[in-house]
């Protein structure tokens, strides 16, 4: 019995331990608690405002949102906003993005439109610190140079903003290089995350048991049912955040929102 015992003690110490966060300090999380954040900027369901572009990050600034968005490397490693691997829903190019350098993305109409893919240097400018923003890093070939590049550039900037990824070992970077950044773990059902995964890794980011790679400060977790091991780190101390709300009825007891398509309030 005693055998049976030690096991399962090793067991739970070993759960807890995947799975445990790393409880942010107030400092890190004044400016983003109790805000709706703009997701990939305050653009339209029909894209006449186009996501992740300069419109749509001027247009959150105005209403007084945070902003979410997304970033990755073009061919010649230029930081750009873009959310898909591939052009084909924005430009109808079904190529992915770093097979083209960024003098050749912005000469892509997106979404029909006459908006352009944006530098990550020229958003960071035109919102100049006036909300904060949850930047997520796309996995991707150069997960460590991605990481380290927007690093060197947001040292430069003044405003509040913090980092995520669905890749732990992006947020891993951030813990080992830049522990003072208030980092996030994106993470997702085990059914959408399947897509394209490999159904054991799926399951264990599913279920936040990669958090040993990365200690996030926060979990923005899709607009599921958690799990219970998502809700355990929570009471842990890791921040909770949803993706993506589309009814002010979905804030829950999520201390930070990201939403598109409808006009909320810039805190609740």
């Amino acid at each position: 019995m005693i055998y049976i015992i030690i096991i399962v003690l090793l067991l739970f110490f070993l759960y807890m331990y995947l799975l445990a966060p790393s409880k942010p300090d107030a400092a890190k999380t004044s400016a983003f608690l109790n805000r709706n954040f703009a997701h990939r900027g305050f653009y339209t369901k029909d894209q006449s405002i186009a996501e992740n572009t300069i419109q749509a990050f001027s247009r959150a600034a105005e209403a007084g949102y945070g902003i979410e968005l997304d970033i990755r490397f073009s061919k010649d490693n230029q930081i750009v906003v873009f959310h898909d691997d591939t052009l084909a829903r924005a430009a109808n190019i079904d190529k992915p993005v770093d097979n083209f350098t960024y003098s050749e993305l912005a000469l892509m109409p997106l979404y029909g439109t006459d908006a352009r893919m944006p530098l990550f240097q020229d958003v960071l400018t035109v919102i100049n610190g006036r909300v904060p923003l949850i930047i997520e890093l796309k996995a991707g070939k150069q997960n460590d140079e991605l990481a380290k590049a927007a690093y060197e550039m947001l040292r430069q900037y003044t405003g509040p903003y913090c980092v995520e990824s669905f890749d732990p070992r992006i947020i891993r970077w951030f813990k080992k290089n830049a522990p003072e950044i208030y980092r996030g773990q994106l993470a997702c059902s085990v059914q959408t995350a399947a897509n394209g995964t490999p159904k054991t890794l799926a399951f264990l980011a599913s279920r936040c048991l990669l958090n040993c790679l990365s200690r996030p400060n926060f979990i923005a977790y899709e607009l599921v049912k958690k799990p219970v091991s998502v809700r355990l780190a929570e009471r842990l101390g890791a921040i909770p955040v949803c993706w993506t709300s589309h009814s002010s009825s979905d804030r829950s007891d999520n201390q930070m929102v990201i939403f598109e398509f409808y006009e909320p309030g810039p805190r609740f």
